[in-house]
């Protein structure tokens, strides 16, 4: 393990209890097909939403806010049944350099989830174009704080919607994924797990994280990435991912892995972790720069049938819950 890489094994020193002990309902749901999520979700209704919304539910909105004296915008899913209960969990989800909020709903596949899924949309970053991006690389918007923008998104969000903080989650593609790994650093206590995928590593995404308390983390990634290279690149400073990745299991005192593979995808989880912040990495072979399961375009190379991302992610998130006083 390179030197940069060694900081996860740095003493924790702020303390988040992130993970369920068993499966909850929706979990078990998450096994279902995605057409019949939400449908099974509901089944478990008690209290209806009490919080009035002009948006419909089974519907995406786009919303706007003012957040560092800039006007951000995203885009709000709200899943079939929303408002009969008031527990919804909520996922974040961040696009890659130069897409947008919706392109990430059109193929992640996230909306089909029985989740309240909010896909916002970044400041337009330097280099050519331009192009929308997130905070952590060389190419974002010169004074924006990312980190600071996803907190009043979180902040807005649940003010007006029943979300249920214990289930808040992010996940993310290339650049997007970047932002979510920063986030498991950068805001402890808030959410619940993290799950990049293909996420661009640049140094910037990982500043703090060995401060951090111990977060669950799932990482998909290609292994024949051609964007962000499965092995790393020193010249832009990308960590190899399986590095990364086992720098996380060592930061979060997991002390058993275990590696089973079907067909093209290799699926390696660690247990024994503190805090129950269980680690996952699923490395397709011979996959791009893509959004694993995606029907339609995401990237760049080869995309799996094997998996589709958005039911590997939700059987991750399903399982933790934030359990802290934070």
């Amino acid at each position: 393990m390179s030197p940069r890489h060694l900081r996860f094994l740095a003493p924790v020193i702020a303390v988040t209890a992130v993970a369920g002990a068993s499966l909850t309902p929706s979990a078990v749901t998450a096994l279902a097909p995605a057409s019949s999520r939400a449908g099974a979700e509901t089944a478990t209704n008690r209290t209806p939403c009490a919080k009035p919304t002009d948006q419909e539910p089974d519907s995406s909105q786009k919303h706007e806010l003012t957040s560092g004296d800039l006007e951000r915008s995203y885009v709000l899913r709200l899943p079939e049944g929303y408002d009969r209960r008031d527990d919804w969990p909520l996922i974040v989800a961040f696009h890659g350099r130069g897409s947008t909020g919706v392109e990430v709903e059109g193929y992640s596949e996230l909306s089909d989830l029985p989740a309240v899924v909010a896909y916002p949309d970044g400041a337009i970053g330097t280099g050519s174009g331009y192009r929308k991006a997130w905070q952590g690389a060389p190419y974002e918007a010169p004074g924006v704080d990312d980190v600071a923008f996803t907190a009043d998104l979180l902040a807005a969000v649940e003010a007006d919607h029943c979300i249920d903080p214990t289930r808040v989650y992010a996940t993310g593609k290339s650049n997007g994924g970047g932002l979510a790994a920063l986030l498991a650093c950068r805001m402890p206590g808030t959410f619940a797990a993290v799950a990049p995928v293909a996420p661009a590593l640049y140094p910037g995404t990982r500043a703090g994280c060995a401060e951090a308390p111990p977060t669950p983390i799932l990482q998909i990634h290609g292994v024949a990435d051609a964007t962000i290279p499965y092995a790393g690149d020193a010249d832009r400073d990308l960590p190899a991912i399986p590095e990364w990745i086992q720098g996380w299991a060592d930061h979060n005192g997991c002390t058993t892995s275990r590696t089973r593979t079907n067909r093209d995808v290799a699926t390696t989880r660690w247990a024994g972790c503190d805090q129950g912040a269980d680690v996952q990495h699923v490395a397709v072979s011979g996959g791009g720069h893509v959004w694993p399961g995606a029907n339609i375009y995401s990237g760049g190379g080869h995309v799996t049938r094997t998996i589709e991302s958005a039911t590997v992610i939700w059987d991750f998130f399903s399982r933790h819950r934030l359990t802290s006083e934070g």
